[in-house]
């Protein structure tokens, strides 16, 4: 069984919002979409307020390893803002959607084109939520 994760109410009904857009006008859900749609599912919702601050929300910037290889710093954004060149990684990214609620420390595994990766979230260096960034 996998662990919890936490998401914001506000993040759910945004990243909801962005699945249906997708979605819109009868084109069929891609592997992508039908796997954040069961992140959604569950996901633990929480009050932006309450939210532990050592989670990872949208817009949140964290240092991730990958497989053990050098630290690096990345923001979670929404597609619109993904740039991964800047390590901006979009929520529909399979690292991007693997990281959304979870907790630092936490160490987990997602597919990505080249086949599994490792993903340990060593530090959530920002979140807007207990920045009290609630807009982001």
């Amino acid at each position: 069984m996998k662990d919890k994760i936490f998401i914001t109410s506000i993040d759910r009904d945004r990243i909801k919002k962005t699945l249906d857009d997708i979605t819109r006008g009868g084109v069929s859900p891609s592997k992508t979409v039908k796997g954040l749609e069961r992140e959604l599912r569950r996901a633990v919702i929480v009050d932006p307020m309450g939210i532990s601050s050592d989670v990872i929300t949208m817009n949140s910037r964290a240092i991730i390893e990958l497989n053990g290889e050098e630290e690096t710093e990345v923001l979670l954004v929404y597609p619109q803002d993904a740039d991964p060149a800047n390590k901006k990684l979009s929520i529909l990214s399979p690292i991007g959607m693997a990281l959304i609620g979870c907790k630092e420390g936490s160490v987990i595994e997602c597919n990505v084109p080249s086949g599994k990766t490792k993903i340990h979230i060593k530090k959530v260096v920002y979140q807007p939520e207990s920045a009290g960034d609630y807009h982001l």
